[in-house]
């Protein structure tokens, strides 16, 4: 080894050693007879001195050249800082290196990204990107992988400890178009056809529990085609569970007994378990969305009925033509909220769909003011004062459209409105579950039926008859983990026998001809016994982004892809050459 310890590891109970550092230059100070330098690793920062008497004039003066970056090996003797020198920002704070010998190990092209520890603004994103390299130097960046290797050990440690068996799934498999846009991988020895990348290993590990291997985890590798935000990646990681002979509650209870493991580790907070759970019926009525953040209040409240009496034109033709008039009220908003603020929130549910925002401030004497107030007689105006509980300084913001657009822009507004006023703690963590979700939602472009979850769904035991009869009221045993209003994690209870899978089929427009072509061996599979099985994915990625504190799920990922899907370091995707094309039998068409 170059080195006998890393630049975090020293301490005052190491003083008098004889010692060898290597890493990189964080920072310099010239102070005249000699240089000091904070020498960084991933482990830490070691104060190093180049000073006499320790320290031959020789290497003080090669020292000088020194600059950031710059990769050193230095030997010395481990001193105690002298009185009130140390700094308490660093765990070797108490110490430093008196460099008896040094040694340069390479030079360094000024950086266009600093890795230094030291407060600066970081650069743009795609400069980052482009010279990741450097930017996962940061001490953040380190501090974030680290979280995620910490995090993804105790998930198989936890998982091990309960019998689950670890079974790599293959990364080549067949395209099964239900779902987001697969990539596809042509085949060179078959030519026109091709392999798709894994979107979930779920039709394998349902195949593991058909074979018997009824606990089944892995951290898996996943791909989907579609469009990006900055909490998902074409590529990602998952932890995939899957158990057999189990309902629900089991699945639920495993991943309750996780969570509770990472937030004591973590975190350093105990979780009560069971955790809160909600149903999504119930999600959507008082938050008007499947994955609500429950760090704050501001539920939405149903004013429809009320609406309907006024003689607010936007309310009344709504409420009668089938609509919804549907609220929130913004507690202190009234004193928050300027006119102009107002104004700004009503652009902002316009492009969440809305076609405007009504509202109304409480006064001192409890009475609602706006300029619509006068549309609304003074008993009606105290009943929507008394649905909302509204108070003197309160804020009651409506919107009145169809269902979905009341809850899509709603749900954007109270989170809005929550960080904007600072409803809560961003650094506290809120996890509960959300269950029984729609089995099916209508696709109103394409005029057909598409999968809530995935077409291997299993409906609730009491709606199966529903698949037929009203399949747009049939519930699914479904479930999903939210974590600060993300869905850390969805999971389901398989079908587990072949002619409930047809009838799924069917619904979603897939012949038994197009099953048998694209299923047909999880069909065949389930015909020799297949045991009641569930389970659950929960992205890693997003795990480590939500305990982490971070906004991007970027930052949690060594080396993600932009927004556009591309890789700014390496190039990816990038050209190749027509031989290659050949071979797979592949012509580009150029028009």
């Amino acid at each position: 080894m170059l080195r006998s310890h890393t630049c975090g590891e020293l301490r005052p109970s190491h003083v008098g050693e004889k010692v060898t550092l290597c890493g990189w230059v964080d920072s310099y100070r010239d102070h005249g007879g000699g240089l000091f330098v904070d020498l960084r690793d991933r482990y830490g920062i070691t104060q190093v001195v180049f000073n006499p008497p320790d320290t031959p004039a020789d290497t003080i003066e090669r020292s000088k050249t020194l600059r950031a970056e710059y990769v050193v090996q230095v030997t010395g003797n481990v001193a105690k800082r002298p009185a009130g020198m140390a700094n308490p920002k660093h765990e070797s704070g108490e110490i430093e290196l008196r460099v008896t010998e040094f040694k340069l190990l390479n030079e360094s092209a000024t950086p266009p990204v600093s890795p230094s520890a030291y407060g600066q603004d970081l650069p743009n994103e795609e400069l980052r990107l482009e010279h990741r390299y450097l930017d996962l130097r940061r001490p953040d960046m380190q501090k974030t992988l680290l979280l995620r290797d910490r995090m993804i050990r105790s998930m198989r440690n936890y998982f091990g400890e309960l019998g689950f068996i670890d079974v790599e799934t293959p990364i080549l498999g067949r395209s099964t178009p239900e779902g987001a846009r697969d990539y596809l991988v042509p085949s060179r020895v078959h030519h026109g056809s091709f392999y798709a990348l894994p979107q979930s290993p779920q039709l394998y590990k349902q195949i593991l529990m058909i074979a018997g291997y009824d606990r089944y985890v892995q951290v898996a590798r996943c791909f989907r085609d579609e469009d990006l935000r900055a909490d998902r990646q074409p590529e990602f990681t998952q932890l995939d569970v899957e158990m057999a002979f189990v309902d629900a509650e089991d699945v639920i209870g495993a991943i309750d007994g996780l969570m509770a493991r990472l937030a004591k580790q973590e975190m350093g907070i105990d979780l009560k378990l069971p955790l809160p759970r909600m149903t999504y019926d119930e999600a959507m009525e008082r938050f008007g969305h499947g994955a609500p953040d429950l760090r704050f209040g501001l539920e939405l409240v149903d004013c429809t009925d009320l609406a309907a009496k006024c003689d607010f034109r936007v309310f009344a033709s709504v409420a009668k033509s089938g609509g919804k008039v549907r609220a929130i009220n913004a507690k202190k908003g009234g004193e928050f909220y300027s006119r102009r603020g107002i104004d700004a929130l009503t652009e902002f549910v316009g492009g969440h769909g809305a076609k405007g925002l009504a509202w109304f401030k409480v006064e001192a004497d409890g009475t609602l003011a706006s300029t619509i107030a006068k549309n609304f007689s003074p008993e009606l105006l105290k009943e929507f004062a008394s649905r909302l509980q509204a108070e003197a300084g309160d804020l009651l913001l409506f919107v009145a459209d169809q269902w979905k657009v009341t809850c899509k822009a709603l749900y954007a507004l109270r989170c809005k409105i929550a960080a904007e006023m600072q409803l809560y703690d961003p650094q506290t963590m809120n996890f509960s579950w959300v269950v029984e979700f729609p089995m099916f939602d209508y696709d109103d472009e394409e005029k057909r039926w598409v999968a809530m979850h995935h077409p291997f769904t299993a409906p609730r035991d009491q709606d199966l008859a529903m698949l037929e009869a009203d399949p747009g009221k049939c519930r699914a045993k479904a479930y999903d983990l939210v974590i600060n209003g993300y869905e850390a994690g969805g999971g389901t209870i398989r079908i587990h026998d072949a002619v409930t899978q047809q009838k799924v089929f069917n619904l979603l427009g897939i012949d038994e001809q197009s099953a048998k072509e694209r299923f047909g061996f999880l069909l065949d599979a389930l015909s020799f016994g297949a045991p009641p099985h569930g389970g659950i994915a929960l992205g890693i990625d997003r795990c480590v982004m939500l305990f982490g504190g971070l906004d991007n799920i970027r930052d949690c990922i060594a080396f993600p892809k932009t927004q556009k899907a591309t890789d700014l370091m390496t190039g990816a995707p990038g050209l190749v050459e027509t031989k290659q094309l050949k071979e797979l039998g592949i012509k580009l068409d150029q028009s």
